[in-house]
């Protein structure tokens, strides 16, 4: 099998208007990106080494990606049912949970790595 090169472009396009999608009309993600920057700023201010950079990024990285998921769960459901449904409110908990433990695992990390930088 020939490996298409425009085939996967187009794929990287289609997963770009996935996350601009999102951007801006996704209040947590929003906010997980504003303390993305925050912590950016302040990795650079300390000077974290390059094992933190790693640690940070790969944080940011499950977090949005989470949150992404979550979003896309989200409209899925509401697609599915569109009407009240107790069921597709608990799918819903579920994946914002999982967001929920990725952001206080990251959080955990900013802590061990920022707190020493700090006192």
């Amino acid at each position: 099998m020939k490996y298409d090169y425009k085939k996967q472009l187009r794929s990287f396009k289609y997963a770009w208007k996935g996350i601009c999608a999102c951007v801006g009309r996704e209040q947590n993600l929003d906010f997980h990106l504003l303390v993305m920057v925050l912590v950016i700023i302040a990795g650079f201010y300390f000077g974290i080494t390059r094992m933190e950079w790693v640690a940070v990024i790969f944080c940011f990285g499950l977090v949005i990606g989470a949150e992404l998921f979550n979003s896309a769960i989200e409209r899925l459901t509401d697609l599915a049912h569109p009407d009240y449904s107790e069921l597709a409110g608990k799918v819903k908990d579920i994946a914002a949970g999982a967001v929920l433990v990725t952001a206080i695992a990251a959080a955990a990390v900013g802590l061990i790595i920022f707190i020493p930088y700090i006192f």
